[in-house]
């Protein structure tokens, strides 16, 4: 132990030979990309003669299969449940929509949001109100009240603007179309 000390006085350990050095040849700057990884290799580029390449002869098994970039019908066949562009977008244009039913005895309206199935607004003619107030809960009459009611009530839920999508082979007609207009009427655009 006495020896180490006195190594360490004498000044021994701490030699020029022992410590490390400046190098003279230049330092390369860091880099963090994937390309300084790799080392550097020097190519040069000589006038050197390649061998000829060889004439493919026409063969069955060497025809090459050209990429394509739609799809075709039987890929379309194969993957039906793929979207569109309109059906992906088409709930955030437009966010509200309107469905109407009606029953052989009353008629059913309700305003949903489509993103978050929240219902905005609901009127049906078996509500107690109308049912008791009304005469007859299908006729014409009551499908006037329905889009009146829904216009105020989606009025007060802040939304001016609906759609609605008819089912297949449904006509905006009759007691729909009076519906539709009534809640047009009253102040409600439709998109």
């Amino acid at each position: 132990m006495m020896s180490c000390c006195s190594a360490a006085s004498s000044g021994s350990l701490l030699s020029s030979e022992l410590l490390p050095t400046r190098s003279t040849q230049p330092l390369k700057p860091a880099s963090l990309s994937w390309v300084s990884s790799f080392p550097l290799i020097n190519i040069s580029m000589t006038s050197t003669t390649l061998p000829p390449t060889p004439t493919p002869t026409p063969n069955k098994m060497s025809i090459v299969c050209a990429a394509y970039t739609r799809r075709s019908r039987s890929e379309a066949a194969k993957r039906p449940n793929r979207k569109s562009w309109k059906q992906k977008t088409d709930m955030y244009m437009r966010p509200f929509l309107l469905n109407v039913f009606f029953s052989k005895k009353f008629i059913h309206a309700k305003v949903m949001h489509r993103g978050t199935s929240k219902v905005i607004s609901v009127a049906t003619t078996n509500a107690k109100d109308l049912r008791t107030n009304l005469p007859s809960l299908t006729d014409h009459n009551a499908c006037r009240v329905i889009g009146r009611l829904i216009a105020e009530r989606s009025k007060e839920a802040d939304v001016y603007a609906l759609s609605y999508e008819p089912r297949k082979e449904e006509r905006i007609e009759g007691k729909l179309g009076i519906v539709l207009d009534t809640i047009k009427e009253n102040g409600i655009l439709f998109v």
